[in-house]
């Protein structure tokens, strides 16, 4: 596998998939392949049969059949971290997650450090015994947090054991987003577990191209449709990798 989080010198660049029905998400994939991006993330909040257990780990596999060696993120993020409304409680969808891992090949699930500690672990133990690696995340859609609250959030994803830790936060002005890559430059320092993070919105997107120079191993492009704000389209977003990565050679 080329593209694990955290194995390559410069970020890589993840896509989100966010149509709403089976056909719509394949069709969507098709057309972001093209586009190569190093890993894929369906959005399944978005997916209008996510109650349907068995319908989601059907498309979940035809996914990844389709992504071949392209690593794919299975992710159903909260409304409160700023989701899709779903019909799901928070231990369904840790659930449906734990499906995920027992009835796929996909390679990550993204778990809201948000959970309760023991949905969480509930996950762990399940992950750990299929290989599929948890994301632990963090998402606040209004502000950025101080950084000693950051700084707690990649502690905390560690803490539980989990592959990765990722922090996205809206900032208010440029300070925050100094903020944001000030803790991710230590806690790349601190944690041995790859980093994800980002500042989201129109002052964030520089954050989305510049952020691996400060310890974040993946950034997320648009290819078809945004996810989240600021995110740029994929092809210039690899522009402007390729051009950091020449400029500074990963010192």
């Amino acid at each position: 596998m080329n593209h694990l989080i955290g194995k390559t010198k410069q970020p890589l660049v993840c896509t989100p998939l966010v149509a709403k029905s089976k056909q719509a998400i394949l069709q969507e994939l098709r057309e972001v392949l093209i586009k190569k991006p190093d890993i894929v993330e369906w959005r399944a909040d978005f997916f209008a049969a996510i109650a349907n257990t068995a319908e989601v780990v059907a498309v979940a596999n035809s996914i990844k059949e389709i992504a071949g060696e392209i690593p794919v993120i299975f992710t159903i993020r909260s409304l409160r971290e700023g989701g899709q409304p779903i019909p799901l409680t928070a231990e369904q969808a840790i659930e449906l997650n734990i499906a995920i891992c027992q009835n796929t090949k996909i390679e990550y699930v993204d778990c809201e450090l948000s959970n309760l500690p023991a949905h969480i672990e509930r996950l762990q133990s399940a992950a750990a015994v299929t290989g599929t690696k948890i994301i632990g995340s963090y998402h606040n859609f209004s502000f950025t947090p101080e950084r000693e609250e950051l700084a707690q959030k990649f502690a905390a994803a560690e803490a539980y054991r989990l592959d990765v830790a990722k922090v996205a936060v809206m900032p208010q002005n440029l300070q925050d987003v100094l903020t944001m890559l000030s803790a991710t430059l230590e806690a790349k320092a601190k944690h041995k577990i790859p980093l994800i993070t980002m500042s989201m919105g129109k002052y964030g997107a520089i954050s989305r191209m510049v952020g691996g120079v400060f310890g974040s191993s993946l950034t997320f492009g648009v290819g078809s449709q945004a996810s989240a704000p600021g995110q740029v389209p994929i092809e210039d977003l690899k522009t402007v990798l390729a051009i950091v990565e020449k400029t500074i050679g990963g010192e």
